[in-house]
């Protein structure tokens, strides 16, 4: 996210020659620096604006991509959805397989048990065959026996035709028997060899349903990674959704932020532009003569006095005319709260003569002196809150002039108030408790 750095501090130097060049063409120089000050609030609200539908177009592209993660995480709950249905189905074909399958291996039972039924009859047929087989094998003999006695037993021939033709009939009896036996065995052999091939037939319809159950639960495995695949992906998706809300959130509170420190701004520098104003008003008289100017940049205000306004030659005590233009001064100052003032010390290059060099040694304590002394005037006498004013002595460190002219060294020798921003964030907080209040 990109920042947006606001400086707030800016180097305010200028020409003393440049400044009373202004004071005899315009007469006073606060409507120059008060135009200035309106177009820099005008460019600065341009670019708070600019800001502003940068924040709007980065919170669409956002909000575009949130509809677009909503719809891929609808899109993976439904193939969620699907992938359940398909492993519901799954599953049930899996339970009506192994029914089936329990329902082959009965079946196959049964049919085997049959066979073993069969078997155990063609047993019992065949030792019943081999019995008459032997009745009759016994009978011819008997008849054999009897027909060679034929001879001898010719008073008994119609007794023994007699008991030929009643061995005959029972072989006969025998034979039929015998061949239903062969007829049953032979039909026993074909049912056991068309159960063969249907106990056959079972078992590769049984391997093939084994096989398809086992492909049933290879499927099921594989749905139930998938799911669990989408399960993180959705799981992913949701996280990068909450990421998104909260950067999404971030971003608002951020641009709630700048819009405040933009309103912060607006506000410091209209009245900071109002400070100016009365103190232009107030000081006219010197602002006319040459001896005060004052230069607003944007957010920043310096009051540039000359050291003979308040001070005599080589002194650090504010001469009774200095006096009438701090009481001025601090009438206007006491009334800001929203700034910090510091009072700033300046010298020429020039040491300090040996005459006064018992009370200040160079010009570093001179300029300090000078500063301190304004300080505690603006507080004991001008009502201003100690808590927003700071004293330094530059010495002739920062000059505005070249010290090579007594023009230039008059210049540098100066008092400067400078008013500058109290942290801008703790204005923003100002700013918008004071707009709740009025809410």
């Amino acid at each position: 996210m990109r920042r947006i750095s606001i400086d707030r501090t800016m180097t305010l130097r200028a020409p003393a020659l440049a400044m009373l060049c202004v004071v005899g063409v315009m007469g006073c120089v606060s409507t120059e620096t008060h135009t200035k000050a309106l177009t820099e609030l005008e460019a600065a609200k341009k670019i708070s604006a600019q800001q502003a539908a940068d924040l709007d177009a980065l919170k669409k592209k956002s909000q575009a991509q949130t509809d677009q993660l909503q719809q891929q995480l609808a899109g993976l709950q439904q193939n969620l959805d699907q992938e359940a249905t398909q492993r519901k189905a799954a599953e049930q074909q899996a339970v009506e397989l192994a029914k089936e399958r329990a329902a082959l291996e009965a079946r196959s039972g049964a049919l085997q048990s049959k066979l073993d039924g069969l078997e155990r009859e063609k047993g019992q047929l065949g030792n019943e065959l081999g019995d008459v087989r032997g009745q009759i094998e016994a009978l011819q003999k008997k008849l054999t026996d009897e027909t060679a006695q034929v001879s001898a037993l010719e008073k008994d021939k119609q007794q023994l035709a007699s008991g030929t033709a009643s061995a005959q009939g029972e072989i006969a009896t025998l034979q039929k028997r015998a061949a239903e036996l062969e007829a049953n065995a032979a039909r026993i052999a074909k049912e056991r060899e068309q159960l063969r091939q249907e106990q056959s037939q079972l078992a590769a319809t049984l391997e093939q349903e084994r096989q398809r159950l086992k492909a049933g639960e290879a499927e099921k495995a594989r749905l139930a990674r998938e799911h669990e695949q989408l399960q993180q992906q959705q799981s992913q998706l949701t996280a990068s959704l909450e990421q998104e809300r909260q950067r999404l959130k971030a971003e608002e509170a951020d641009k709630a932020r700048l819009e405040q420190e933009r309103l912060a701004k607006e506000e410091e520098i209209k009245r900071l532009t109002r400070t100016q104003e009365e103190l232009s008003k107030s000081l006219q008289d010197e602002i006319a003569k040459g001896n005060i100017t004052i230069q607003q940049v944007r957010d920043r205000l310096t009051i540039n006095m000359v050291d003979r306004v308040l001070f005599d030659s080589g002194q650090a005590q504010v001469k009774p005319a200095g006096i009438k233009v701090l009481k001025q001064v601090a009438d206007v100052l006491k009334t800001v709260t929203d700034k910090q003032i510091r009072i700033e010390g300046h010298t020429d290059n020039v040491p300090i003569s040996s005459k006064l060099q018992d009370r200040f040694k160079t010009n570093w304590e001179l300029s300090t002196a000078r500063a301190t002394t304004v300080v505690r005037y603006l507080i004991d006498q001008g009502g201003v809150d100690r808590q927003y004013l700071s004293a330094v002595g530059y010495a002739d460190t920062h000059p505005i002039a070249s010290n090579d002219s007594e023009e230039g060294r008059s210049s540098n020798r100066r008092i400067e108030i400078v008013l500058y921003p109290k942290d801008l964030k703790q204005i923003a907080g100002q700013v918008e408790t004071s707009t709740a209040a009025l809410k």
